[in-house]
């Protein structure tokens, strides 16, 4: 934990009472507080010794190594369907020269990228608790074995104190989103100009991936206008990208205590609570378009009631965000919109 708690606004003492001089503590013109009095004061900082929480630092190892174990293997898979060209060239001609641990390294292409962009959301986080000395765990990553396709269900840290104010809030909320997106966006790319074009089989069975603005620009970049019974065939390296803007759109929903909803805090306070109810009815609205949002709807409603609607507040709510900030809100909306998909995933069967 910080050896620093804040604490709210302390009154001045009333004149002849023992204590610090009535000066105290500095009052301000238009501060973010005030007593009966209308007088305003300043947010002070007591310095308040605490023990610090030791991290479990084999379980993070631990989960990690299993995960990256899992995306691995996970990725084998992933290279080895693109090897084959929707079924184009065989088996056992991908597999032709190939030992089993040449193979599972082609795996890393998809584990590095996935981890990589999952590692950095959560590091975001990390490092901007640290810097408000708030009291967070390391991540603790998710392994999924198979038959999920992407080896991982995310990665999360765990905050042991409230939020100070809502700067710090905001920091904290925003700082994930923007790191793994400045991550998942050039290995989008890279990855997208590792793909190739490839004609769709008559008879094909699979699973169609949304295409999120940012996709289709990369596409578009390196691929030009893609003609009807043809597809892009994505490299393991631009499908891990895909998950992690998945997981940064998800993220930036406003509800509850996700990134999004944070953000939704600090600008709206209470009244967030009333937007998440709302994008709640939206995601489950959404599963008339695509039934993956049941899944996530699913998981959103555990959270609603593990932790309540209401987002908890912070030790001083009063302090105001600043232009700078209010500026990242609209960044934060530009990667929603840039990474949102209505069709996340969903069983595709053609006959053509």
């Amino acid at each position: 934990m910080p050896d620093s708690l804040p604490v709210h606004k302390l009154p001045a003492p009333a004149t002849g009472a023992p204590g610090p001089p009535a000066a105290w503590p500095p009052p301000l013109e238009n501060g973010p507080g005030s007593d009966e009095t209308g007088a305003a004061y300043r947010p002070i900082w007591v310095q308040m010794p605490t023990p610090r929480t030791r991290h479990r630092l084999w379980l993070h190892v631990l989960l990690f190594l299993v995960t990256a174990a899992v995306c691995t293997y996970i990725g084998r898979d992933h290279w080895l369907g693109f090897k084959m060209d929707y079924g184009y060239v065989p088996l056992r001609a991908v597999l032709r020269g190939l030992t089993p641990t040449t193979l599972m390294l082609r795996g890393l292409w998809y584990m590095l990228t996935i981890l990589a962009i999952l590692g950095c959301h959560e590091m975001g986080h990390y490092f901007a608790c640290r810097y408000y000395r708030i009291n967070a765990s390391l991540p603790y990553f998710i392994p999924a074995p198979p038959p999920f396709i992407t080896g991982t269900f995310g990665a999360f840290i765990k905050i042991r104190q409230p939020f100070p104010s809502r700067r710090a809030l905001f920091d904290v909320g925003i700082a994930g989103p923007i790191a793994g997106f400045v991550v998942a966006v050039p290995a989008l790319f890279i990855g997208v100009a590792l793909s190739h074009v490839t004609r769709v089989p008559l008879r094909f069975v699979g699973e169609e991936l949304g295409e999120p603005i940012i996709l289709k620009l990369a596409a578009r970049l390196f691929w030009g206008t893609i003609p009807d019974g043809y597809s892009l065939n994505l490299h393991p390296m631009a499908f891990a990208a895909w998950f992690g803007i998945l997981a940064t759109v998800l993220n930036l929903l406003p509800i509850g205590q996700l990134d999004g909803g944070h953000i939704a805090y600090t600008v709206l306070g209470r009244r967030s609570s009333q937007l998440t109810r709302v994008m709640l009815v939206g995601v489950f609205g959404m599963v008339f378009v695509a039934w993956s949002w049941l899944f996530w709807g699913v998981l959103l409603l555990l959270m609603l009631g593990t932790f309540g609607v209401a987002h908890p507040p912070t030790l001083d709510d009063s302090l105001p965000l600043g232009t700078g900030r209010k500026i990242l809100v609209g960044v934060a909306i530009a990667i929603f919109i840039l990474c949102f998909m209505a069709v996340p995933i969903r069983p595709l069967d053609l006959v053509r």
